[in-house]
């Protein structure tokens, strides 16, 4: 089954393609238009699409459940476009022989960002009729299926609904009014309110279960999930505290071979190379800022865990006034840091201030992709509080990773806690498909400037 991302996402790029013929027919009639066309070969064609939904993925087009306003599409469709026109003038530039010209290029981007305002106003209208309304069953009512609840996409389908279902040894912790019977009639109310899925949400689910209910509704269609599943599912992290140490045995995920980290390492290379070769004409400058701001060194190193718990020295530009911890030792950055520079505010924003990180990744201490190292002492302090927390040094850590773009900059254990949930995700579902998501959620997160302290 296609997920609803994906498939906006496949009608988004036959929309451009097919915005993009009609356009060259508008503009230069049929036979030449369709020569014109195909004068840049399949690759011009590539690069149009390529900008298109990359720059519908940064401005969040391809989220239907944030299409609440048409002021929203309307402006982000709007913004989207605009950046792809950019991006695609700065490639002609650099190539030349892919050009539309003859104002093709403009044609063909507004008959998109038409086509894609419409095609979300659509979205928007039919989401709220009955047939897409969204119903779930919350098997459970006690904290775990409160947690659940929290997650649950709501949307603006007045026939949507989310009902739980009690259980004779919980107490419940969810309102009455929206408990709508008893696990023992669990067959009968899948029957009465035909959920699309069931959430099992029982801490302790030995004997609770009328399985054969349970069996005969995902037979008929109905989707059955276990909470930590749907919790994975939902938000990209795992429910640490419910999470048995059988899941790390006998699941498909937490399996990294040899060969993985073999390719993991060669795309190490080149993107560090990549970063360093791009970032390289710009570091004197940086250098400069950071010396005239406050007295003390460009550079600065720091002992951090690395993976298997061996530490390493990290470079970073500092971002701090010199000896910021020398009378509080080790202490987490805190909102409004008034240890921290103003140049360093700016560089903790846009994280500017690890790109000598990519030095400690050719180096082999650091992965470009994976957990955020932690230093010591607060690892030491961690891994007595917060279950499976070693877990996260059997990988490198990373410049970037799931939790540095998902999560603001940890200042807490509470935080700690939150991050390693999304570090073990990251862990457990590894694949270099999931290692470019995290590339381009990076550049998203600093050009907005979320995450740093």
């Amino acid at each position: 089954m296609i997920r609803p991302k994906f498939l906006i996402v496949i009608v988004d790029l036959l929309l451009a393609y097919g915005c993009l013929v009609a356009g060259s027919l508008l503009r230069l009639g049929f036979a030449e238009g369709l020569v014109r066309l195909n004068d840049g070969g399949f690759f011009r064609i590539i690069c149009y699409l390529g900008a298109i939904a990359l720059s519908a993925y940064f401005f969040e087009l391809y989220d239907f459940q944030l299409f609440n306003s048409r002021k929203y599409i309307v402006h982000r469709a709007l913004f989207s476009l605009l950046t792809a026109f950019f991006l695609l003038s700065a490639v002609f530039y650099l190539l030349p022989d892919l050009q539309f010209g003859r104002g093709l290029l403009f044609i063909a981007l507004s008959l998109t960002l038409l086509g894609q305002i419409v095609f979300r106003l659509l979205i928007r209208k039919f989401s709220r009729a009955s047939r897409f309304a969204s119903r779930t069953l919350i098997v459970g009512v006690g904290a775990l299926a409160q947690k659940i609840d929290e997650i649950v996409p709501r949307d603006m389908n007045r026939h949507s609904y989310v009902g739980f279902v009690s259980c004779g040894k919980e107490k419940p912790l969810v309102s009455e009014e929206r408990i709508v019977g008893n696990i023992k009639e669990l067959g009968t109310l899948i029957h009465d309110y035909r959920p699309h899925r069931v959430i099992v949400a029982l801490t302790e689910r030995r004997g609770a279960l009328p399985l054969k209910e349970i069996m005969h509704s995902k037979l008929r269609g109905v989707k059955i999930f276990a909470a930590t599943t749907y919790y994975e599912l939902q938000t990209g992290r795992l429910l640490v505290e419910n999470v048995q140490p059988s899941t790390f045995i006998y699941t498909d995920g937490f399996h990294i071979t040899p060969f993985m980290r073999s390719y993991k390492r060669i795309f190490d290379i080149l993107f560090s190379l990549i970063g360093l070769s791009l970032a390289g004409p710009f570091l004197p400058f940086v250098v400069l800022a950071i010396k005239l701001d406050s007295p003390g060194p460009a550079l600065f190193k720091q002992l951090r865990v690395g993976e298997r718990e061996v530490e390493y020295f990290v470079y970073k530009f500092r971002t701090m006034r010199q000896d910021a911890e020398k009378e509080s030792g080790a202490v987490w950055a805190q909102k409004d840091d008034p240890r921290v520079t103003r140049v360093g505010q700016f560089m903790r924003k846009t994280r500017i201030d690890e790109i000598p990180q990519l030095f400690n990744v050719l180096k082999g201490d650091m992965s470009f992709v994976g957990p955020r190292p932690e230093r010591l002492a607060f690892v030491e302090r961690l891994k007595e509080t917060i279950p499976y927390y070693s877990t996260r040094h059997f990988v490198k850590p990373g410049v970037t990773g799931w939790a540095q773009v998902c999560y603001p900059y940890g200042a807490s254990e509470e935080d700690a806690l939150e991050k390693l949930r999304y570090d073990l995700f990251y862990i457990k579902n590894y694949s270099v498909f999931l290692d470019f998501k995290i590339i381009l959620d990076t550049v998203k997160v600093v050009t907005s400037g979320f995450g740093g302290r």
